[in-house]
């Protein structure tokens, strides 16, 4: 039997089918959905970030103009708070309590955007005045908002029933064996840094809508998410209820990088409203709630160290960390740390290892996952200490690298924290990304800028993550009758190019066009169960999934095919929307096979891949930049980025995918930070404050594969969404240090490094060779 490789599958350059509908203005979010009847929502919140408060009187609230319904913390004692199942064992075997999150708070306020009380009304411009009338007293208490500083004697403390500020205690590692490594060094080198707290900032603002169903007995929650079912699951057990009593749909998602997963106080409360008024109730954030209240990324404080020998081969990291958790354990967020902990050795061949995590309570909002979730801070961690450690060698940042990588010979490789490493060459991406970006030539062009009065420097990153952890996705396909074709998956789109990816597997089966192939997600009435998307999974775990439910239909559209044709099943082949006896003008079309289906399961196919360990794609990313001493003010001139991925699903994606993580890597190291005052006063609270990289901070990005097949995958890919971000970082960073580092002999500069803060940093050191 003839298959012909149609120019849609795998590996070919297709560009995104769902893109038409959004630049012409015809995607469809969730504040797009307004149900006849509709009243909205407004969150009353803090302007305080720890307090107790009393509320003395809603009735004015209540007889605004167009108010249903005013509700506090009393009116929803019934639903049970937001908690998370994520705390990991501590070294005494325990698990440390959790802090939950109110639906709305009760008698104390933690940060500031903690929410107090609802309202309802016609509009959210009535909504919003009707609160301003609520009679509340906050008695203002000493806050405590800096990492760094929540486990000091005289920190104020966000729980005192809790006698500390700390959330939990890990250790990783083994500290006797890390002991006798660094005990035998001939050399250690030790950095101090903060890793910058961020904020998301997708483009489309969380937003939720609510029906309660009368006749139907159940909810009906229309909000962005990466994940209808785990909303529903958690939902469900916030209400008390089962889950065929919610029912949860994702429309068109405007990004989620993490943040979007989670379930945030604002679903239930809709669900609440719904339910009580009869009617849909709709909330919708503004983007100052966005940066009050959703869930934030990084936020930690650390301090490593790392032994070597006197040829520069690392014996034992040690590494102790402080990690932010906000005012709440948000739903991961215990986890996100212990996951990056888990790839602290990165690509090296590292024998010794000892990690303590200390996570902290502070008057702010909740941390979570974000883009990478632990991996990047992990990777930011290991190549700017293994940078200081060439310093410090006063040898050549690719020769110790080269020393310590783990050699090809040596996978599957087990690290320290049991990862266990499938493949790798990271020498082979590291030489060529070297030569793609004129590496041994970049004295000539530091020159050429010190001419010019400018600070240039070149900055490395070669790292590795898990991603596409151990599990599955089902994909199921159905032939329709019109002679096309459904995909049903439980991933969620959030703008990544699900139903072009998912479309080129099925395709690739069928030998059908892609624009005949449906992709549908986001719908517990569609689909019983799904993982969701996060982690850099869908594609791994579901794009298998879906190409075997593609041939799982193809076989059986065959079989039919053979029966109307009176043929064999081994002479019938698919192209173009048919099944034909091969050699022969003899054919029926996929409308007509439907059609010609004794049974529904006749014309449905199902596949599910089921993984076994994560997946570990690897890069070598290598900046260029150039500062300006006089005002501080650093250019990214160009990029280079050769990564191992596994095998290439379609590359316009794939690019797509790592530019914008390079974007969010670069922002968070030169641009973005997330500010609070000591009171725990939010100060960085808009796009006035909050600096975003622009698109004139991004240079043109040279990209290219090195891509060695997964053995862990049954299609040797490994996860890409979010490798962009975790090489971009600690590229960019180490770029800006070499360029200081050249000039002035600058070796640290903590994120971001801001215009006022490069050149306060050269300031500093010119005053420092003056004296």
């Amino acid at each position: 039997m003839t298959v012909m490789t149609p120019k849609f599958g795998m590996g070919a350059s297709v560009r995104r089918k769902e893109d038409a509908a959004f630049i012409t203005g015809r995607g469809h979010y969730t504040d797009d959905f307004l149900p006849e009847g509709t009243l909205h929502l407004y969150v009353l919140r803090s302007p305080v970030a720890k307090a107790t408060f009393t509320i003395s009187s809603i009735e004015e609230a209540q007889a605004s103009p167009g108010v249903h319904l005013v509700l506090t913390g009393a009116d929803v004692a019934h639903l049970k708070d937001l908690r998370s199942g994520a705390m990991q064992k501590q070294p005494d075997g325990t698990r440390a309590p959790t802090r939950d999150i109110p639906i709305l708070c009760r008698d104390r306020v933690q940060y500031v955007g903690d929410a107090v009380a609802l309202v309802v009304a016609d509009s959210r411009a009535q909504a919003q005045d009707a609160a301003e009338l609520i009679d509340i007293d906050f008695d203002d208490e000493e806050a405590i908002a800096a990492t760094a500083e929540a486990l000091s004697e005289d920190a104020p403390l966000v729980w005192p029933e809790l006698g500390s500020n700390r959330a939990f205690l890990y250790h990783v590692g083994d500290k006797e064996k890390s002991d006798a490594a660094f005990a035998k060094a001939d050399h250690v080198s030790r950095i101090e840094f903060v890793n910058n707290r961020l904020v998301c900032n997708y483009m489309e603002p969380r937003a939720a809508l609510a029906e309660w169903r009368d006749d139907e007995n159940r909810y009906v929650l229309t909000t962005g998410s990466q994940g209808v079912h785990s909303m529903r699951g958690i939902l469900c057990k916030t209400f008390g209820i089962e889950p065929e009593n919610l029912r949860v749909i994702t429309p068109d998602v405007g990004g989620g990088f993490g943040p979007k997963t989670f379930v945030y106080r604002e679903y239930a409360m809709v669900m609440e409203a719904a339910k009580r008024l009869g009617r849909p109730v709709k909330w919708t954030g503004d983007r100052n709630e966005h940066f009050m209240t959703d869930a934030q990324g990084r936020d930690n404080v650390v301090t490593a160290e790392m032994a070597m020998d006197s040829e520069g081969r690392f014996l034992g990291l040690r590494v102790d960390l402080t990690a932010n958790m906000g005012a709440y354990i948000s739903q991961y967020g215990p986890f996100i740390p212990f996951v990056g902990v888990s790839m602290s050795t990165g690509v090296y061949d590292i024998q010794a290892l000892d990690v303590t995590i200390n996570g902290v309570y502070t008057n702010t909002c909740p941390v979570d996952a974000y883009r990478g979730a632990g991996r990047p801070e992990a990777a930011f961690l290991l190549e700017k200490l293994v940078d200081v450690c060439a310093r410090d060698l006063d040898m050549g940042r690719e020769e110790i690298r080269r020393r310590n990588f783990i050699r090809p010979e040596q996978f599957p490789y087990r690290t320290q924290t049991g990862r266990l490493y499938d493949v790798g060459e990271f020498e082979g991406h590291m030489n060529k990304c070297m030569e793609n970006a004129g590496w041994s030539t970049f004295d000539e062009r530091a020159e050429q800028s010190r001419q010019n009065g400018k600070l240039r420097g070149i900055g490395m990153a070669t790292y590795i993550e898990a991603c596409a952890f151990a599990g599955s996705e089902p994909a199921h396909v159905k032939l329709n009758d019109d002679g096309t074709v459904t995909l049903l998956i439980g991933t969620q789109s959030n703008g990544q190019g699900h139903a072009t990816a998912y479309a080129q597997f099925v395709a690739d089966k069928l030998n059908l066009d892609i624009d005949k192939i449906t992709v549908r997600q986001g719908d517990t009435d569609e689909l019983a169960s799904g993982g969701g998307t996060g982690g850099s999974r869908s594609i791994p775990l579901g794009g298998v999934s879906a190409a075997r439910a593609g041939e799982d239909l193809a076989e059986k559209i065959r079989k039919l095919a053979a029966d109307e044709l009176e043929a064999s099943v081994d002479d019938i082949e698919l192209s173009g929307g048919a099944a034909r006896i091969v050699g022969t003008d003899r054919a029926v079309d996929f409308a007509a096979i439907a059609k010609a289906a004794k049974a529904p399961e006749d014309v449905e196919g199902f596949g599910e891949f089921v993984q076994e360990e994560a997946t570990y794609p690897n890069g070598t990313h290598i900046c260029e930049v150039e500062i300006d001493p006089d005002t501080g003010r650093t250019e990214v001139l160009d990029y280079w980025i050769v990564d191992d991925f596994g095998a290439t699903v379609n590359p316009i994606l794939l690019a797509g995918q790592v530019h914008g993580g390079v974007a969010q890597g670069l922002g968070q190291a030169l641009t973005e930070d997330t500010v609070y005052g000591e009171d725990g006063q939010l100060i960085t609270a808009s796009f006035m404050d909050y600096a975003m990289p622009r698109a004139d901070d991004l240079p043109f990005i040279h990209f290219e594969t090195r891509n060695v097949p997964s053995t862990t995958n049954a299609m040797g890919i490994k996860g890409a969404g979010e490798a962009g971000t975790i090489g971009a970082t600690p590229a960019v960073l180490n770029a800006v240090t070499d360029a200081l580092y050249r000039a002035h002999g600058i070796d640290h500069i903590d994120m971001p490094t801001t215009p006022s803060r490069v050149w306060e940093a050269i300031r500093m050191a010119r005053e420092a060779d003056a004296a």
